[in-house]
């Protein structure tokens, strides 16, 4: 497995992931199509200036075209402050591999590697028991239920925390 930066080559991936009423379900359900490239390309230029890891999931360094999904490490503003985040989503036929786990892990490895981000924290659904195994598999600590608000629909999450430098199982 290895992970590359988003590219605007990726759009049929994003729409696969962010699209699809299955893949969103934890999500609120599906966004719109409209819109998905020009939210790659904002994505990209975030990733290339580095002020944002937007990575894309590749199962096979010797298949680079075929992506499993997405892990993404950002900024984010809160009612609290600044926060570091972290998210990411595996393509179904890719479910169930450790690809997810892999992943996260090796972003939090950069993470803690370049002493960069501080806590990272992660919102996963109550109901996603798959990311809240990753977060519980990879060191992060359970702090609270919480509401969050994501692509405008109020979502019940696990509020999950980790320090890279001291968490990282």
């Amino acid at each position: 497995m290895q992970l590359r930066n988003v590219s605007p080559d990726d759009v049929d991936a994003y729409v696969r992931m962010r699209c699809d009423p299955v893949m969103m379900a934890h999500l609120g359900g599906p966004l719109p199509g409209e819109g998905m490239a020009d939210k790659v390309r904002r994505d990209a230029q975030q990733a290339a200036a580095d002020l944002a890891w937007l990575k894309m999931i590749i199962p096979d360094p010797a298949s680079p075209d075929v992506v499993a999904g997405t892990v993404t490490l950002w900024s984010e503003e809160t009612a609290a402050g600044p926060i570091s985040e972290i998210g990411w989503m595996v393509l179904p036929e890719f479910q169930g591999q450790g690809l997810g786990k892999r992943a996260v892990r090796t972003l939090l490895e950069q993470a803690r590697d370049q002493d960069r981000w501080g806590l990272v924290h992660a919102f996963p659904a109550t109901s996603n028991a798959a990311s809240n195994g990753i977060c519980r598999a990879v060191g992060f600590r359970f702090l609270s239920e919480v509401d969050v608000t994501f692509a405008g629909q109020a979502l019940k999450t696990n509020h999950w925390v980790m320090d890279p430098g001291r968490d990282l199982a």
